[in-house]
């Protein structure tokens, strides 16, 4: 990577590696939401956990993909890094920087949505002796 004018950069950031990047972060967290889920021992209230985590992850991250999207597509090919940031010289240009953020926090709380209700059901239909039935 080098930088081109005004010390952004360059190549942009692309839409796949922006989705790959934050399908990453949604698998590492992942392993936080394992870690989270045995620290609540009832059973019924860790359905809720699992649930409450789900529910919220997948409306804030449809919220976040379509709304970063949106920016994504008013910046017109000009997406930056956070790097970047010293780049920016009028108002809007924020855009540029955010639209890929947003993307990427949307992909991971999609992915952690999933994870969230799979393993939902997954307790749901655990054995009442199993250490993921809960105590």
């Amino acid at each position: 990577m080098n930088s081109g004018e005004r010390g952004i950069t360059q190549p942009r950031l692309r839409v796949r590696d922006v989705l790959l990047r934050g399908a990453l972060y949604g698998l590492a967290s992942i392993v936080v939401l394992l870690i989270a889920m045995w620290c609540v021992g009832d059973h019924s209230d860790r359905e809720e956990f699992l649930a409450v985590v789900g529910g919220i992850a997948l409306v804030f991250g449809g919220v976040f993909v379509v709304f970063g999207a949106f920016l994504w597509a008013c910046c017109r090919g000009d997406i930056r890094r956070w790097r970047d940031f010293r780049s920016i010289t009028s108002e809007y240009e924020g855009a540029t920087i955010m639209a890929p953020a947003m993307v990427r926090c949307g992909v991971m709380a999609l992915v952690l949505a999933s994870a969230a209700i799979g393993l939902n059901g997954v307790v749901d239909e655990a054995a009442y002796v199993s250490r993921l039935y809960g105590i």
